[in-house]
């Protein structure tokens, strides 16, 4: 099944277009996980099976693991929702971005290695560095766009040919470079007007919306700026609200996180419709 089938697949069957980040800062762990080994992978292990029926894609994000040379934990969670959630896709959050012979290799460590279903990309060197993982014809490349961090204008505000840069980039991957119809872009809930003026660039294209939760992206004007003509296209991540929410009463922080996945998955769908 191709990455784009997959999220769709999952949107519909969770009602869901909420993405869970998979970002396990080990300082931050309950106690119950410190001193073992294999922490990381427990953690997020508990994590996935709290929130996987309210998400429509997981991301862990490859510099939590590589800090720790926890890179074969990162591949032990991958399998593990190959195994047990084969339906939610894996968006390997790496921002890779290189040419030739390194840029392949990029590609089989997201996509032999991890086994993800999409990876996330970095434009700046153009065409000849996402090339390689467009090979891959039924994995997702999902091309840095409108970020969410405000040094994001540093670069993406500059004008080429009249025309923002990140409206240029989205028209390059939207006409030129999605050939096969896998690519999707990041763009950032903390800039909702830029998010619409991206929507209306590319369709349907899916769009991972990094930005709500802990970054203080609004979920209104996030999905009403971003949702396509259907009320889906949009994977909105959120990451440390949900990993590190705090138990209410007698909650375990694995019932925290299914309760804020839940209310941060229906709390978008509210406003899916227009």
């Amino acid at each position: 099944m191709k990455f784009t089938e997959k999220l769709s697949t999952a949107t519909a069957k969770n009602n869901s277009l909420l993405c869970v980040g998979l970002d396990p800062d080990v300082a931050r762990f309950p106690a119950e996980f410190k001193g073992k080994p294999d922490a990381i992978f427990l953690f997020c292990k508990t994590i996935i099976d709290a929130t996987a029926a309210f998400a429509c894609a997981f991301k862990p994000q490859i510099a939590f693991f590589a800090a720790l040379g926890a890179e074969d934990q990162l591949q032990a969670i991958c399998d593990y929702l190959k195994k047990n959630y084969i339906d939610i896709p894996i968006v390997l959050d790496a921002k890779r971005g290189d040419i030739g012979s390194t840029a392949e290799q990029y590609a089989r460590e997201a996509f032999e290695r991890y086994d993800a279903d999409a990876v996330t990309l970095n434009p700046y060197m153009g065409f000849d560095s996402i090339a390689p993982y467009l090979e891959w014809k039924d994995r997702g490349a999902i091309v840095l766009c409108r970020t969410s961090n405000p040094g994001g204008s540093d670069l993406q505000f500059l004008k080429v040919d009249g025309v923002p840069l990140y409206q240029h980039v989205a028209r390059l991957v939207a006409e030129r470079w999605n050939q096969h119809g896998q690519c999707g872009l990041v763009v950032g809930a903390t800039f909702p007007n830029e998010l619409e003026q991206v929507r209306k660039l590319v369709g349907d294209m899916p769009l991972l919306v990094p930005g709500i939760g802990a970054q203080g992206g609004d979920i209104e004007a996030t999905v009403k700026a971003g949702r396509s003509a259907s009320g889906a296209g949009m994977m909105i991540n959120s990451s440390r609200a949900i990993l590190y929410a705090k138990p209410e009463g007698d909650e375990s922080f694995a019932a925290a996180a299914s309760r804020v996945a839940l209310q941060t998955r229906d709390s978008i769908n509210a406003f899916r419709r227009a």
